[in-house]
């Protein structure tokens, strides 16, 4: 089993309602969600808009692959009716976003996956809530 955090968002909609489906749908499509951080209110990062963001962060168990994470937290977002993650180039407003944050220990540079997820240093909507579930047996550099 792999232990893997990831990062959710939304910033349309039910933005509870809609992380608490994404949730539901990734524990039963790509493994046990064990930790759950609080909600965090946010401004948008990257874009303007009006809507503001709630986020939070999980840990999940998971036996699938990196690629298979990536595959399955993609179809989670389309079934919630995600569209493209940026329009031009540039993001948007979205129903829910999940993000690949950490995969275990391991480090991944590929055109579409990258691990860590090499913005989350910068953002302090993905760094409060992984921190809070962070356990201390977990010991990553970012």
């Amino acid at each position: 089993m792999h232990q893997i955090y990831l990062g959710l968002g939304s910033n349309m909609g039910d933005r509870r309602q809609n992380i608490h489906e994404a949730i539901v749908l990734i524990d039963r499509q790509v493994g046990r969600v064990g930790r759950r951080s609080s909600l965090v209110e946010t401004k948008p990062w990257g874009f303007h808009s009006t809507h503001n963001f709630l986020n939070c962060c999980i840990g999940v168990q998971t036996s699938l692959t990196p690629d298979g994470v990536l595959r399955a937290t993609q179809k989670i977002e389309k079934d919630l009716g995600r569209s493209e993650k940026t329009e031009n180039g540039v993001y948007h407003d979205r129903i829910i976003d999940i993000d690949i944050l950490l995969f275990d220990h391991l480090t991944i540079d590929e055109p579409d996956l990258k691990i860590p997820h090499p913005l989350m240093g910068e953002r302090d909507f993905v760094m409060q809530p992984l921190k809070e579930i962070l356990s201390e047996d977990d010991h990553f550099d970012f």
